[in-house]
């Protein structure tokens, strides 16, 4: 049933009938209820449709002012909430604006304190800076004036080529074929003089006991300690090896022991024992093949004639013949 809404009491202008039509006052109301009752009694010829209109009215009335307070308390929390959001969002941008400032001055700030205007120069005098530090702790060094006026020269060194090198090597490897070619000849006339002098002692029968041992010892010395040298230049250039009593490798005394064992004579590792068993002769009657023993105990060898001695040297060397170089020595012959 649809209910006519009428204008409001007194007339009045046609925007506030409009306004009283979209929002009916309790006079308006009334008048309609009043209305609907007549149309209805004339129309049914009953008046039970005039509670059922007024309470359309009234529920429409409700409805109405429910609508209006809705909007109004809505239109009130949307700025509430707009003002809530905005208030978040400047916390957030105060936030990261003073992150970003603190991160900005953390990295930044120490860059500008070596040097704002030029890295050039910042290195520059760091780098003198060290130089500073070094010449203040370092050390002064004062020349004479009398060295200072001397005049340096380059000395007269030259490389030496291979060549050179292969030639003084074939010249010592013919020195040393010489030295044992007369060591050789001197062996064998020494035998043959050894030979004469024994014949004749022989044929006289004069001599003491002792003499005649010195001399059944040189005589068979003479040949005997020819052999003992040609058996002990055999091993030349066999190296030095501190211990050693084998053709791997020898010392001084180990050569020595090793050449005579050869012949029949046991002699220790040791250059005084080998000493102390051996007859000690003087230097004119020494040949080679006799050992040449330093007197101060520290090295022995064959002795090679001429002044010259076949050894093992030291540590870094080979068993060779070389010259004599001292005459603090004695000389030891055994019987073989």
């Amino acid at each position: 049933m649809t209910t006519p809404v009428l204008p409001p009491e007194g007339g009045g202008s046609a925007a506030q009938r409009a306004d009283s039509a979209e929002f009916p006052t309790r006079s308006s109301v009334r008048r309609a209820e009043a209305a609907a009752a007549a149309a209805a009694s004339g129309r049914r010829g009953s008046a039970s449709s005039v509670p059922a209109a007024r309470r359309v009215l009234r529920s429409e009335l409700v409805a109405r002012r429910a609508a209006e307070h809705h909007a109004s308390t809505t239109a009130a929390a949307v700025p509430a909430t707009r003002s809530r959001l905005s208030v978040r969002r400047s916390v957030v941008s105060v936030t990261v604006m003073t992150v970003t400032a603190g991160l900005f001055g953390t990295v930044a700030l120490p860059a500008f304190a070596l040097d704002q205007d030029d890295p050039a120069t910042s290195e520059a005098a760091a780098a003198a800076a060290v130089t500073d530090a070094r010449v203040a702790g370092g050390q002064t060094l004062a020349v004479d004036a009398a060295v200072t006026g001397v005049d340096a020269t380059r000395a007269d060194w030259s490389a030496t080529s291979q060549a050179t090198l292969d030639a003084a090597a074939a010249a010592a490897a013919q020195a040393l074929a010489a030295q044992q070619q007369a060591a050789q000849a001197s062996a064998a006339a020494a035998a043959s003089s050894s030979a004469s002098s024994s014949a004749s002692s022989a044929g006289t029968g004069s001599g003491s006991s002792r003499s005649m041992a010195t001399e059944a010892i040189a005589s068979s010395g003479s040949t005997g300690q020819a052999a003992v040298y040609q058996a002990a230049l055999q091993y030349v250039g066999t190296p030095y090896v501190f211990g050693g009593a084998t053709p791997a490798g020898f010392d001084c005394s180990g050569f020595v022991m090793y050449v005579y064992a050869k012949f029949g004579v046991s002699l220790p590792h040791s250059v005084g024992s080998q000493a102390a068993l051996g007859t000690t002769i003087s230097a004119s009657e020494a040949r080679p093949g006799d050992v040449v023993v330093f007197n101060d105990g520290s090295h022995d060898g064959f002795y090679a004639g001429n002044g010259m001695i076949l050894d093992a040297p030291k540590p870094g060397g080979y068993v060779s013949v070389r010259p004599l170089w001292s005459s603090a020595v004695h000389y030891v012959r055994y019987a073989v």
